[in-house]
């Protein structure tokens, strides 16, 4: 799995999943629950991961629903 953003703001992440789950597309979010043991105060950021397969899908997605500044950089993958 590649990371698709990473972000400590609970909004981004609800509608992310949302456009990606009605897409079909499989993710995982890592550290959530690493946030709610830190208190929320939102130090740690979680991160959406996406299938290698599916990472460009995701990005144009994300890009289309006016999310392009989330989006971690292209490593070329």
């Amino acid at each position: 799995m590649i990371e698709l953003i990473k972000t400590n703001n609970i909004v981004t992440i609800s509608f992310v999943k949302a456009l990606l789950n009605e897409q079909n597309i499989g993710f995982f979010v890592l550290d959530q629950n690493m946030s709610m043991l830190e208190g929320s105060i939102g130090a740690i950021q979680q991160r959406v991961m996406v299938e290698n397969d599916a990472l460009q899908r995701a990005r144009r997605i994300l890009q289309d629903a006016g999310l392009g500044h989330e989006l971690k950089a292209s490593t070329g993958s």
